[in-house]
C-alpha cells in the first residue's frame, strides 16, 4: 500500500512580507515612544502641583496615625503591666520652666495671638543674603564646590567630567510672614488641635514651642551644567552624546517650622535647633535641555519632567515633615576665645609701653656709663676696664658717634 504524504501548507506570507512587517511594526514602536515619551506634552503645573500636594499629605497623615497607634499601644501596655509604670517614678520630674510658665510670663496668648509680621527679620535676611551674593561674585569657593559634589564619586560611568556654566544667586529676597507659635509634644504634634490651650498639656517631657511662618520667594536662581553621555558597549567610547541642561528655581512658597530643644547635660547632649517645611510647599522649577551637537533636540518636556520629580524627591527626603534638619547650638555662656573687637587697640598699646621703657632703660645705661668714664678720666686711667666696656652691649637700633666709642664719650677721645 502506497504511503500518502502529507500536503504541506503554504506559508500566507513571504519572508520579504514578514521583513517589512516586522520593520514596520519597530517604527511604529519607536515612533509612538518619540511621540508619547519624549515630545508628549506635560501636564499643567496646577495638576502636578495638586498631585504632589495630595501625596505629601497622605504621607503626612499616615506618619501621625502611626505615632497615635503606637501611643495606644504603649498606654495599654502600661495599663496591663503596672511594673512599667513604676519605671517612671524614678524618671527626673519636669523642668521648673514649663512651655505654660514661659507663655505666661512673655504674655503670649496661644488661642488669641494674632499672627506677626517679620519685617525685621526679612532686612537681616536680605542683609546676610546680599552679603553671601557679593561674596560668590569674587570667590570661586561656590564654583569649586558644586564642581567637586557634582564629580564626586557617585557619578556614573556613563556620564563624562560634568561641567557648571553658569550659576545664577538671583536678586530678590524671601519674605517671612504670619508668624504664630504653637505648642507641640516631642513628636511634633500639635495639643489638641481644635481646642482650647491647656498649659498641664504641655508639662509632660518633650514638649516645646515652635514657630511657624510663612515664607514667598519669586525669583531666578539658575544652575547651568554640560557633560556628555558615554556609550561603552560594545567598546569604550563608542558614541558620544552631548548634554546641556540648566535649572532655575522660580518661586517657592510654603510654611517653615523652627523649634528650640533644650540640652540634656546628663547625656552630653548640645541644645538644637531643627527646622523643617510643612507638607503644603509649592515649588516650581525652570528646565531648559539640549541634546545633541549637530541635530539638537531642544526642551525635552520628558527630560524636565524626570529632572523636576528628582529634585522634589531630594528636597522631600530632607526637610520636609515628618523629617526635619538638626543643627547643634554652641553654649551660650561668654567665653573668653569668643571674645571679639578691641584686641588691635590693646596691642598697639602694650607695645609702645614696652618702647618706652626700653627708650628709658638705654637712657639710664648710658648715664651710668658716662659717669663713670668720667670719673676714670680724672682718676688719670690709661685704658677702660673691660668690665666697663662690657656692661651695656649695643643694640642695634643705637647710634654710636664713631666706631669702638663708647656711649656717652666725647667724638675726640681715644679709647
Amino acid at each position: 500500500m502506497a504511503d500518502v504524504c502529507p500536503s504541506r501548507s503554504e506559508p500566507t506570507l513571504s519572508f520579504t512580507q514578514g521583513l517589512i512587517l516586522g520593520q514596520l511594526s519597530v517604527v511604529l514602536v519607536l515612533a509612538a515612544f518619540i511621540k508619547f515619551f519624549i515630545f508628549g506634552d506635560p501636564p499643567s503645573p496646577e495638576v502636578v502641583a495638586s498631585i504632589r500636594a495630595t501625596d505629601r499629605r497622605s504621607r503626612t497623615l499616615a506618619h501621625k496615625k502611626s505615632i497615635l497607634s503606637l501611643r495606644e499601644t504603649n498606654a495599654l501596655q502600661l495599663v496591663q503591666n503596672p511594673a512599667l509604670n513604676k519605671k517612671h517614678v524614678l524618671r527626673p520630674g519636669p523642668p521648673t520652666l514649663t512651655i505654660g510658665s514661659i507663655l505666661s510670663k512673655t504674655y503670649y496668648k496661644v488661642d488669641s495671638h494674632q499672627p506677626e509680621s517679620l519685617d525685621w527679620f526679612n532686612v537681616l535676611i536680605a542683609q546676610t543674603i546680599a552679603q553671601f551674593r557679593s561674596d560668590a561674585q569674587h570667590d570661586g569657593a561656590i564654583l569649586s564646590s558644586l564642581s567637586k559634589a557634582l564629580n564626586g564619586t557617585a557619578r556614573p560611568d556613563f556620564l563624562d567630567e560634568i561641567k557648571v556654566t553658569e550659576l545664577s544667586l538671583g536678586e530678590d529676597f524671601p519674605i517671612f510672614s504670619n508668624c504664630r507659635i504653637i505648642p507641640v509634644d516631642e513628636d511634633g504634634l500639635s495639643f489638641g488641635t481644635g481646642k482650647a490651650f491647656d498649659a498641664n498639656m504641655a508639662t509632660r517631657e518633650g514638649a516645646r514651642l515652635q514657630a511657624r511662618m510663612d515664607v514667598d520667594l519669586s525669583d531666578m536662581i539658575t544652575l547651568a551644567v554640560e557633560t556628555k553621555l558615554l556609550l561603552n558597549y560594545p567598546k569604550r567610547l563608542s558614541a558620544v552624546l552631548p548634554v546641556a541642561l540648566a535649572v532655575s528655581v522660580v518661586r517657592f512658597s510654603g510654611t517653615l517650622s523652627i523649634s528650640f530643644i533644650p540640652s540634656n547635660p546628663s547625656n552630653n547632649e548640645p541644645a538644637k535647633m531643627i527646622f523643617t517645611f510643612l507638607d503644603d510647599y509649592r515649588l516650581d522649577f525652570s528646565i531648559r535641555s539640549l541634546l545633541g551637537s549637530r541635530s539638537r533636540l531642544q526642551d525635552v518636556p520628558k527630560i524636565a519632567q524626570l529632572v523636576e520629580s528628582r529634585l522634589h524627591r531630594w528636597f522631600d527626603e530632607r526637610c520636609v515633615e515628618p523629617r526635619f534638619q538638626e543643627i547643634a547650638l554652641p553654649n551660650m555662656w561668654p567665653r573668653k576665645k569668643n571674645t571679639r573687637g578691641g584686641d588691635e587697640t590693646i596691642s598697639d598699646v602694650e607695645r609702645s609701653m614696652s618702647k618706652t621703657k626700653g627708650v628709658d632703660i638705654a637712657k639710664d645705661v648710658r648715664e651710668e656709663a658716662r659717669k663713670e668714664i668720667e670719673a676714670e678720666a680724672h682718676g688719670g686711667a690709661d685704658r677702660v676696664p673691660d668690665s666697663l666696656r662690657y656692661r651695656h652691649r649695643p643694640r642695634a637700633d643705637e647710634e654710636f658717634p664713631g666706631a669702638g666709642s663708647m656711649p656717652g664719650s666725647m667724638p675726640g677721645s681715644m679709647p
